[in-house]
């Protein structure tokens, strides 16, 4: 039987969606405020830079894929973009979407699996995803979907944790595998959700193989940018055919 990481364990493949799905069904309420402590606020300038290297100009198509609670889509749209939501987590899709409603804006917003979008191809000018991919059990299926998805001359911007340099290794361990399950307790009262997040970090492509992994999903003039040392990175690729 084929298996998955889920973090550093080992389970079989069909199981993997199952346990990241009930690790966001539990963390869902306490994500943003989690994401605020855990980065010290430094998400919303990453993801910013995110928005910002992916281009969208007024009119455009979005999919925001693992929407999760809306950060990306709501700047995509403040920008007069068309944005769609995805995200395999129905709790996770509907925080963002009410997020969305509280902030004035009514987005279509669709519970898919990456991997097997539902979408026709060509239907889209940007995909974008932000701190989901390293969870997708068939990261290279759900690469090739975001690229089938793609209109000629679109781009895919992903933004994930990535590989620091050499001189952080031993204090970004320390602060990964030590102080987020202490405030995923504390905060969230849920250790083991944060220690899944530390490990499935490690276990993430790092940034010149996923370079290369985007690369071979048909995505053309892949390049990425190191943020905070290479805590986080944003990978940007375009279709150009």
């Amino acid at each position: 039987m084929a298996e998955a990481d889920f973090g550093f364990q080992r389970v079989p493949e069909a199981e993997k969606a199952l346990r990241v799905g009930e690790v966001f069904d539990r963390v869902a309420a306490r994500y943003d405020l989690m994401n605020d402590l855990m980065s010290a606020g430094l998400h919303r300038a990453w993801k910013a830079f995110a928005v910002a290297v992916a281009r969208v100009r007024a009119g455009e198509r979005v999919l925001d894929v693992a929407s999760g609670s809306g950060d990306l889509a709501r700047a995509f749209a403040a920008r007069g973009a068309q944005v769609w939501m995805s995200d395999i987590n129905g709790s996770m899709l509907a925080r963002g979407r009410d997020r969305l409603l509280d902030s004035g804006r009514v987005l279509p917003a669709v519970q898919c699996d990456a991997e097997r979008l539902p979408f026709p191809e060509a239907s889209f000018d940007c995909v974008s995803v932000a701190f989901g991919l390293r969870n997708m059990t068939h990261k290279e299926r759900a690469l090739a979907e975001m690229a089938r998805v793609l209109r000629p001359g679109g781009r895919l911007v992903v933004l994930e944790f990535s590989r620091v340099c050499a001189a952080l290794e031993v204090p970004y361990d320390l602060y990964s595998f030590h102080v987020l399950p202490w405030l995923g307790e504390k905060v969230a009262g849920d250790a083991p959700a944060y220690r899944y997040l530390a490990e499935s970090i490690r276990l993430h492509p790092d940034q010149e193989t996923l370079r290369r992994m985007i690369g071979a999903a048909g995505l053309e003039n892949v390049e990425y940018f190191n943020l905070a040392a290479g805590v986080a990175a944003v990978h940007r690729g375009v279709k150009l055919r």
